[in-house]
């Protein structure tokens, strides 16, 4: 007999999209157990930093981190932007993913209106709505180097009614375009006239490929613009911490109570552990050793822009840093109809893993793929033989 019992059922909140990036890795994952050679250009991670031979024992550290952290945060700030940081403004955080949850959730309302660039990073989307923020998002193309403009901001307010925060990325997920100073200034100074909050997503700030005589080669802080923007970032990507779940934010001075109230529920302290190793990213030799390692990255990243005529694809973003290139798959799509359905076919039969652009761009993402280069020179090279020798067998 059936049971009459009513099922407790699920919150409205969580009726967001998985993350396909991970579902992807998880596929990678289960095709090398079953014994094949998958060449994965999907997850944006960097090779690792080597974590020391002992870690100290750890226990709860403040809910915004340790202090020496804090003023190793800040003065990073000061060496690479030339930028006062008081270290009481530095909030650290269970990665850039933990910062934009205590973020979000002390600088927004149930209601607000939080505009964001599509084609885009989905965490974006998906944290503030499931926070009942929503979600504006604003249709970016070649035209503004898939950035987000004063003139779309007001086009957004048209439609939408007024922006309580504008969600910026330089270098962004997935196109890896960078907003320069001017552009960057555009931004906050319309953001200021119309009470707007910036919240900059600076992950990849380092990971750059700037021309010759380029004035800001490893990109623009908003925090050399204005200090009532909060400025998001993370060791995951410029120091290849991904697994150690560290971020950071700076925090303007109205945050600062609100987020270190949310922190201290929600994860109580970030991982000391982490903080521990986090404290040795600031040394000449780290940073030497990373920029070695974006230097690779460059190497890959010329590896697939001389291979676009081979591929044969459609438009692509500008690659200014981080480690993706986004392009739609042009007569591809002939072919296969959707980017996802290339992708399938792509893993299927050359083992070869890429991410189609749905993730990022709900409304055309179909039409576009979305390649990481962080596996570095050689995988991409062994890739973009397979992808070419796929093409021609199909």
């Amino acid at each position: 007999m059936a049971s009459t019992t009513p099922s407790p059922g699920v919150s409205r909140r969580s009726e967001i999209p998985a993350f396909e990036v991970m579902k992807i890795t998880d596929e990678v994952a289960r095709r090398r157990l079953a014994g094949h050679d998958v060449v994965s250009l999907c997850a944006g991670e960097p090779s690792a930093r080597p974590a020391p031979g002992t870690l100290k024992p750890a226990g709860y550290t403040g809910p915004l981190g340790t202090m020496p952290l804090r003023e190793a945060i800040a003065g990073h700030y000061a060496n690479w932007y030339g930028v006062d940081v008081d270290p009481g403004e530095v909030a650290v955080t269970t990665g850039s993913s933990g910062a934009f949850q205590l973020v979000f959730l002390a600088a927004f309302d149930p209601g607000d209106a939080v505009a964001l660039a599509s084609p885009g990073y989905p965490a974006y989307r998906n944290i503030l709505a499931a926070l009942g923020v929503r979600v504006i998002e604003i249709p970016t193309g070649p035209e503004t180097r898939y950035q987000p403009t004063p003139e779309l901001l007001e086009a957004a307010v048209s439609e939408h009614g007024a922006l309580a925060g504008l969600i910026i990325a330089s270098p962004a997920n997935p196109t890896g375009t960078m907003l320069n100073r001017a552009d960057l200034a555009a931004l906050v100074d319309w953001c200021a006239a119309h009470g707007t909050r910036i919240v900059s997503d600076e992950i990849y700030h380092g990971i750059a490929f700037p021309e010759p005589g380029d004035p800001d080669p490893r990109g623009v802080s908003v925090r050399e613009l204005t200090r009532d923007a909060v400025v998001i970032n993370s060791f995951s990507k410029y120091w290849g911490m991904t697994g150690w779940r560290l971020g950071w934010a700076l925090l303007p001075e109205d945050l600062i109570a609100p987020v270190e109230a949310l922190a201290s529920n929600f994860a109580l302290s970030p991982p000391a552990p982490a903080q521990e190793l986090a404290l040795t990213a600031f040394t000449p030799e780290t940073y030497a050793e990373r920029d070695a390692i974006v230097a690779d990255f460059a190497r890959a990243r010329a590896l697939i822009l001389d291979a676009a005529p081979a591929l044969g694809w459609g438009e692509a973003a500008p690659s200014d840093g981080a480690f993706y290139y986004y392009s739609e798959l042009g007569p591809q799509l002939d072919v296969y109809g959707t980017s996802t359905a290339y992708a399938r076919a792509l893993l299927e039969h050359a083992d070869v893993a890429i991410v189609p652009g749905v993730d990022f761009d709900p409304v055309a993402g179909d039409r576009a793929v979305r390649l990481s280069y962080a596996a570095g020179a050689p995988a991409v090279e062994e890739a973009l033989n397979r992808i070419l020798r796929f093409q021609a067998e199909r």
